[in-house]
């Protein structure tokens, strides 16, 4: 579905992505980690056609994002920006949502339509004003107008930044439902908790290109890979390695209960 091969991208000459190959299949759910200044908001901006990169190819389905164009891309890959307050550009929630749906589909009723059911699927008044809602309302708004064009593709940049812990699960559920109906998911997560908690791969991005690429449990417990990129494990994990061989992989509370049951 989308393909990586050598890619390199540099700023003023400077490389911030060497040589990155990665495949990502339909119906996955990936999180991309690293920190801050390794290249994630890059990589993430690679996928779409926003950013093109400097050497290699980046393919969507078969279209090559250095020469397709980006309305083209936009029917097949949603972006949601960290910050909603970017990505928000009409004055009510109903208008927002029409927007992009005017740049995929011509038949005004189609739009009407997806517009209704997005409305009602999120419970949103259609002529209030985006910015008189709070900031999770905001971020809920801006991905009800990425969800109402039905991408193949979410890319997702820091989705729950900002947000309260209710907030948070409301959006992540959301888009855990969408991954569950074979949306494609890729999403950039600080929060190591958040990851384990949804992802089910997980790509370490750091030194220009990705450091690590496996599945979730494997990652949240390689511990050279964490400590070389600053990240922490979820607080179950780390104090999983800090218990040794006879608790590794453990991710979760109920895992480390059936652990410690198990060798009373």
């Amino acid at each position: 579905m989308i393909d990586f091969n050598g890619v390199c991208f540099a700023y003023d000459k400077k490389n911030i992505l060497e040589n990155v190959n990665l495949k990502i299949n339909e119906g996955e759910f990936v999180a991309i980690v690293g920190r801050n200044g390794a290249g994630k908001t890059t990589l993430m901006k690679l996928f779409n056609g926003l950013l093109k990169p400097t050497s290699g190819s980046v393919t969507v389905e078969g279209l090559d994002t250095r020469t397709a164009r980006t309305s083209e891309l936009a029917k097949k890959v949603g972006f949601l920006f960290q910050n909603p307050d970017r990505q928000i550009c009409q004055n009510t929630v109903k208008a927002e949502i029409e927007f992009g749906l005017k740049y995929v589909l011509s038949d005004k009723n189609e739009i009407q339509q997806r517009c209704r059911a997005t409305l009602e699927s999120f419970g949103f008044e259609g002529n209030k004003d985006p910015f008189s809602l709070s900031r999770g309302e905001r971020q809920k708004v801006a991905l009800a107008s990425v969800l109402a064009v039905s991408p193949k593709i979410m890319v997702l940049d820091e989705p729950t930044t900002g947000l309260d812990y209710k907030e948070c699960m409301q959006i992540m559920e959301i888009i855990k439902a969408l991954n569950e109906k074979g949306t494609t998911v890729i999403m950039v997560c600080h929060d190591m908790e958040l990851v384990t908690d949804f992802a089910k791969r997980v790509v370490v991005i750091g030194d220009g290109g990705a450091l690590a690429d496996d599945v979730c449990e494997k990652v949240m417990v390689n511990d050279s890979v964490l400590r070389r990129t600053s990240l922490a494990p979820p607080q179950i994990a780390e104090l999983a390695i800090r218990l040794g061989e006879g608790f590794k992989g453990i991710l979760t509370v109920d895992e480390m209960a059936d652990c410690i049951n198990a060798k009373k």
